[in-house]
């Protein structure tokens, strides 16, 4: 998976599936999310906002 890929994908206006999601935060916790990518997604995130399944997910993988 690359952070690309999820980047322009929420752009886009696509859900991220659950794994993604998954993915994301787990790279973020290792600490192998570089910091430019995490921000560039997060802006995305609130630009074009999360379903209720994506704040789910999201959640879920934080806990």
């Amino acid at each position: 998976m690359r952070f690309v890929d999820l980047i322009e994908k929420k752009r886009d206006g696509h859900s991220l599936a659950t794994d993604e999601i998954n993915w994301f935060i787990e790279s973020v916790t290792a600490g192998t999310a570089p910091d430019y990518q995490v921000s560039a997604l997060l802006m995305a995130i609130v630009i074009r906002g999360m379903s209720r399944r994506e704040t789910v997910d999201l959640t879920l993988a934080m806990a």
